[in-house]
């Protein structure tokens, strides 16, 4: 799409804040008007329309698409997105260890464990963990509280902790980095523990390394627009 405006701003309405292209507010693709709960995350959405060039380009402008999707999609599913985050627990990353090398197996103690001690200090879930990649159920009640959690956070916050979990596989890096125990960057290492150890061996792979600095910018952007939704 070719630009089509010269002025962007920002006004505040009682319904919340709006972007203004040359006046006239943007509009979500369910075509209802953007509205966004904080000046800050409405600041940071207006510098991505103010930065397009000649062309609009969508994929550079992250933070109104993750605006678009909790307008149009969480409040109206606001269920069904908890229980798609709470898949990533079912399946939690930090719960399937390697039984060997032993060099790794003693790296995902020393870095996960922790990870596992503060989900159970801050809300009482203790999950049990196994060897190897063959799933197992944790118990129910360990579920049912981090239901709780994930519901405990606002829509804005639901859109982030989705994108964090997806690229962590996990729901306990997630909620830490949504509570403030970690940050990107903490959260995207915890993670990526295997293909760091497996890069030690063998070397980076050119590819894998690309495909790991998209993800870590994912990341990044996840937590700024949870954090300026809060300002």
């Amino acid at each position: 799409m070719k630009r089509f405006y010269k002025v962007v701003g920002v006004d505040h309405t009682q319904e919340g804040f709006r972007i203004l292209l040359d006046g006239k507010p943007v509009a979500t693709p369910g075509r209802r008007t953007l509205l966004l709960p904080t000046q800050a995350l409405a600041l940071l959405i207006a510098e991505e329309w103010r930065a397009q060039g000649e062309d609009i380009m969508p994929i550079s402008m992250p933070m109104l698409r993750m605006a678009n999707t909790t307008q149009d999609g969480i409040g109206a599913t606001r269920d069904a997105v908890i229980a798609a985050i709470l898949r990533f627990g079912e399946h939690e990353l930090l719960c399937y260890r390697a039984q060997s090398p032993a060099e790794l197996a003693a790296l995902q103690a020393a870095e996960w464990d922790p990870m596992l001690e503060w989900v159970y200090s801050r809300h009482d879930v203790r999950l049990a963990t196994t060897i190897g990649v063959v799933h197992f159920e944790q118990a129910p009640e360990v579920l049912a509280a981090l239901r709780e959690a994930v519901a405990a956070h606002s829509d804005y916050g639901l859109a982030a902790l989705h994108v964090v979990a997806s690229i962590t596989s996990s729901l306990v890096l997630a909620l830490a980095l949504a509570e403030g125990a970690i940050n990107p960057a903490q959260a995207f290492q915890l993670s990526w523990i295997d293909e760091t150890y497996q890069a030690s061996l063998w070397g980076e792979d050119a590819g894998a390394a690309a495909r790991a600095r998209g993800l870590a910018r994912e990341m990044d952007v996840a937590a700024a627009f949870l954090a300026a939704s809060r300002a």
